[in-house]
């Protein structure tokens, strides 16, 4: 381990969107971390007080899209939430000895190309890359791995999402990516089923290698669907009758050909108006286990409340799960670590509860 510090962790915020704008309000509200970097993609950001765009006042710390200032600037690590990593970017800053917290991927990677070389450029940095998150990034790996520790003879895990995507406010993404509104002939051509899977083969995996499962060679995938029954007014637009308005993904891991760990995803456009009769009911997440005891739990809270109203909540537990394991990251060895790597993580009181505030 690295000799524990004492001065604030030195953080650099990559992107500002949503999630970039929830970590700068949680590097601000933690004491032993200081924003002192902030990178913008959209010109007009360039320039303009990082605490001004995460809405929190000045801080100080203006906005640059420069790749080379940032790699120069004197800082611990980097929260790094483009809308897509670029391997490139991250080789530049874990190599100037940025050590990178991100919910973009490297949840539980396996060796290969790509790989190889943000390890090179970890050990040429004497730098880490940590992959988190929500979804996958918590739900779907280290909270499974935790509960686990109450049970025995743990014979099948499932971990599985209840969302409805009329929160979800890109509209071109709802319609031309995840194909919602489609006929199901279209939307079964939908690339989610293989964008998701780039994460959710990684959780599996990380959930079989720490339990003891030995997987067959291959993942089972299913895509289903159901139609709306009437017309269904959304965000993005109406839905026909006819046309998709919910989607369900699912990932398997299995032994000698029966499932041992289940990912589901499932997608609504509101509730009760399905063929087939799926039903949303509350927002939710849940971890079952098919063992001794049959431990079963439910997360609430993690996605917006109210369909049009501050979107920005559901990625506060993404935004808080990076910015939460930076003390551990920054103290971790070089190379890509995961949550079998790095010691138990938490977040931190309330300023004015903690006994150090007014």
């Amino acid at each position: 381990m690295r000799p524990e510090r004492t001065a604030p962790y030195r953080v650099i915020q990559w992107a500002t969107g949503y999630v970039g704008v929830e970590a700068i309000k949680g590097v601000v509200a933690r004491p032993d971390l200081e924003l002192v970097g902030c990178y913008a993609y959209d010109p007009d950001k360039v320039g303009v007080d990082a605490g001004e765009l995460a809405g929190v006042g000045p801080l100080g710390v203006a906005a640059t899209n420069s790749l080379d200032e940032l790699c120069a600037l004197d800082a611990d690590i980097v929260v790094y939430s483009p809308m897509m990593a670029s391997d490139g970017d991250l080789i530049r800053l874990l190599e100037s000895g940025k050590n990178v917290v991100t919910p973009c991927g490297w949840i539980y990677p396996r060796a290969d190309r790509r790989n190889d070389e943000l390890v090179a450029a970890c050990e040429r940095g004497r730098s880490t890359l940590h992959g988190t998150g929500i979804h996958p990034g918590g739900i779907t790996e280290r909270f499974p791995l935790t509960l686990s520790a109450l049970c025995r003879d743990i014979r099948h895990v499932r971990m599985e999402e209840f969302s409805d995507i009329r929160n979800y406010g890109a509209a071109s993404v709802v319609r031309e990516i995840m194909l919602f509104g489609q006929p199901p002939e279209i939307a079964a051509q939908s690339p989610m089923l293989k964008v998701l899977a780039n994460g959710f083969l990684q959780s599996i995996d990380m959930v079989a290698d720490a339990l003891g499962f030995r997987l067959d060679p291959d993942k089972r995938t299913t895509h289903e669907m159901a139609v709306a029954t009437r017309e269904v007014d959304t965000p993005s637009g109406p839905i026909a009758a006819g046309r998709v308005a919910a989607q369900r993904f699912c990932w398997q891991g299995t032994v000698d050909g029966e499932p041992v760990i289940t990912v589901r995803v499932n997608w609504f456009m509101g509730d009760g108006h399905l063929d087939p009769d799926w039903r949303l009911g509350e927002q939710r997440f849940e971890v079952e286990f098919d063992a001794e005891p049959p431990l079963a739990v439910t997360f609430h809270g993690l996605h917006p409340p109210v369909v049009g109203e501050h979107p920005e909540i559901g990625l506060v537990a993404p935004a808080m799960h990076c910015v939460n394991a930076i003390p551990a990251v920054v103290a971790a060895e070089p190379g890509i670590k995961t949550y079998l790597d790095l010691p138990l993580l938490h977040g931190a009181a309330a300023v004015t509860r903690a006994g150090t505030g007014p």
